[in-house]
Formats: C-alpha cells, sequence, structure tokens
C-alpha cells in the first residue's frame, strides 16, 4: 500500500489492513511516525489514565536484538520500524497530575486523586498492572487502523518472551508488554480477510 497524501477513512482502513510480514526496506519519515502515534495517543481509556508507552525501533542491531525475544518472526528485522507498546501503571499513578485537564481547580484536582485512589487502593501491585495491560490493547487497536489509514502495513505481534523484550529495551519493571508491531510499506499482498458473519459473533436481546 503506498504512502497517502490524504488518510483513509476508519471504515476503508478497516477493510485495506492485512497483516503483513514482508516489507520494502525503505525507511518511514519520522514526520509520519510522529502523526501515527499522535492520533493512536488519542485512543480512549478508563479515568483517562493513559496507561500506554511506546518504544520506536529502528535501528537494525536493536531489532535483531528484539526479533530473537520474538522468536525469530521475519517481520521484526524486515520492517523498517517496530513499536512496542507497553503499559505502567506505576509511572501512570505517579504522575496523575499529568492527566488533569487544563484548568482543574484545586477541588477537582483533590476529587480526582481521591477517586483514582479508591479505584485503585484494594488492587495488588499485579492486578494494577493487567488493568493496565488490558487498557494498552485499546492503543493497539488505534495504532493498526492509524497505520493503515496513512498508507502503511502492519503486522501485530503477541508472540515474545516478554521478560527478554523488557530485556531487549531496558523497560522499568512496572511495564506489561501489550505487543509488537512491524510496520512499513508492503511487499507482498497479504491474506484476504476470512471473518465470521455477524450472526455467529452477535446476540441481540
Amino acid at each position: 500500500m503506498p504512502t497517502l497524501a490524504q488518510p483513509l477513512s476508519v471504515p476503508d482502513a478497516a477493510h485495506a489492513r492485512h497483516s503483513i510480514r514482508a516489507y520494502s526496506p525503505e525507511p518511514i519519515p519520522q514526520a509520519s511516525i510522529d502523526t501515527i502515534l499522535r492520533e493512536t495517543s488519542l485512543a480512549p481509556s478508563a479515568f483517562n489514565l493513559q496507561p500506554w508507552r511506546f518504544v520506536v525501533v529502528t535501528d537494525v542491531a536493536a531489532k535483531q536484538r528484539l526479533a530473537g525475544a520474538a522468536y525469530r518472526q521475519k517481520q521484526v528485522t524486515a520492517a523498517p520500524v517496530v513499536f512496542a507498546i507497553f503499559s505502567d501503571m506505576a509511572d501512570t499513578l505517579e504522575h496523575l497530575d499529568q492527566i488533569m485537564r487544563p484548568g482543574a481547580s484545586p477541588e477537582q484536582v483533590a476529587g480526582f486523586r481521591k477517586m483514582i485512589a479508591g479505584a485503585f487502593a484494594s488492587k495488588t501491585e499485579a492486578e494494577r498492572e493487567e488493568w493496565g495491560h488490558e487498557q494498552g490493547f485499546i492503543a493497539l487497536g488505534y495504532l493498526l487502523l492509524t497505520a493503515t489509514a496513512h498508507g502503511y502495513a502492519t503486522s501485530p505481534m503477541s508472540g515474545f518472551d516478554e521478560a527478554a523484550v523488557k530485556q531487549v529495551l531496558e523497560l522499568p519493571a512496572s511495564a506489561r508488554v501489550v505487543a509488537l508491531v512491524a510496520m512499513g510499506r508492503a511487499a507482498e499482498e497479504g491474506a484476504p480477510h476470512h471473518r465470521h458473519d455477524l450472526d455467529r459473533i452477535v446476540r441481540k436481546i
């Protein structure tokens, strides 16, 4: 799929996206990466906590090391860019001030902090990390559609050794890796969609 001057609509991007494992080696402009990540960051999250973080991997040697942590999936080294999406609830909860909307009153800030404290006080550290990990999949969906809308192919990967990925990317202990996503210009067509009919997956009440 070529880079597009006019991004695809959401329906068109949903129909156009396929998982691609063969990529053209030509680099992706940093401006395009920034645009895709900025639009991905508009994804919603519970309490607007936005617990997701991204590592953009373009260095060839770093991708080689990352491939070793991802069971040598060829798209890790074939794509010019690999995104690592991870959540970090420790960082999120330590910086609640960055989540407050501009102009919030001291009472609103205090109320928000009290609400978040109440929501997470009874959770263990592992439960908080799992909560953030689940939220990260919302950002993953946005990233896949946004990349497609701008003319880039992707391949999301859940097959990796999380501890090894964290070591390669020097992620904090509190991080939970959501997915790796290869991105670039496709060098193959990809398999056609084969999805369930709605009557297989939808129940109306």
